[in-house]
């Protein structure tokens, strides 16, 4: 007969395989995946403003179709207005169904860099749309460079795309959603936000950045009917490449992701974001493994998890 003892070590021992199959058979944290089978529905978007900040391309163009599908209104914008013009046919092709007309599909052209215009979009959206529900922070460019070689100026170039644009265009939305005690930030992270991953030392740091200012922000702001999620993807099939930075100012890296690459697709993870958004998740990884794997080492064991 098996003592007390013997029962529970292996009852341990039966959870822990299973979260460990959990783990390695799922593309999302384990929160994640169950919102998705049981959490809110994707149809509690329909009627809801969404303003989706880097929407022309990757991420943030599939979640706009995400969104659309489900019948979301949505302002768009990015730097390239010709690219949120297919963009805009997207999303209203995939809404008709859910009554989406193209008064629905808001195109505001916006660099998120010249923050003196931010106030300026944000009153379109109020006088197009007559509210905002969600904003959806997904703008920002990648690297490539080694850490020794990289030019000051590139630090600033990146901190300016990646976190500060990001963090200005918030604090102008914020006293709107405030005033009416309701409203919910999105922030596009990564993985590389939670981990230090090679060659991409800036773009690491304005990942780790957003998590500083935006973890604060929701200990700030949660009483106050403000939501915060922050989204962490791994590596994604996109045309990512084609605006990396490298180590010199004003360089770009160029080039496309080989489609030999194991990356999760674009279109999954655009669907996981918008199940973490209607759920109001506070953080959610979104990677296929081995790097999911070695998000929940580096998370409770740091030190073994970075050897």
């Amino acid at each position: 007969m098996m003592d007390f003892t013997a029962y529970l070590l292996l009852a341990i021992l039966s959870c822990f395989g299973l979260l460990l199959c959990l783990i390695l058979f799922s593309d999302g944290d384990l929160t994640l995946m169950l919102k998705e089978k049981f959490g809110v529905p994707l149809d509690s978007v329909k009627g809801k403003v969404y303003w989706v900040v880097g929407a022309s391309s990757g991420i943030g163009k599939e979640l706009s179709y995400q969104l659309a599908a489900h019948g979301a209104k949505l302002a768009i914008s990015a730097r390239r207005e010709i690219e949120l013009e297919k963009v805009k046919a997207g999303c209203l092709a995939v809404g008709k169904k859910a009554g989406l007309v193209d008064s629905d599909v808001l195109i505001l052209p916006l660099d998120v860099t010249e923050v003196e215009s931010h106030q300026e979009h944000f009153d379109s959206v109020l006088r197009h749309f007559g509210k905002l529900d969600v904003l959806i922070n997904n703008s920002g460019r990648s690297q490539k460079a080694e850490f020794q070689k990289i030019d000051l100026r590139v630090d600033k170039d990146l901190f300016n795309t990646n976190v500060f644009g990001l963090v200005n265009l918030s604090r102008v939305v914020l006293p709107y959603f405030l005033a009416k005690a309701q409203g919910h930030i999105v922030v596009t992270s990564s993985v590389a936000g939670k981990l230090g991953a090679a060659f991409s030392a800036t773009y690491n740091a304005t990942k780790h950045a957003l998590h500083g200012y935006f973890e604060t922000a929701r200990s700030e702001l949660y009483t106050k009917g403000i939501s915060i999620t922050m989204i962490c993807p791994g590596m994604v099939y996109s045309d990512i490449l084609s605006a990396c930075a490298t180590e010199n100012p004003e360089e770009q890296l160029g080039g496309k992701i080989g489609e030999d690459e194991k990356r999760m697709k674009t279109e999954r993870c655009a669907k996981l974001c918008a199940v973490a958004i209607v759920n109001q998740l506070d953080e959610v990884w979104i990677s296929l493994n081995p790097v999911l794997f070695f998000l929940y080492v580096c998370q409770y064991a740091p030190s073994l998890g970075r050897r």
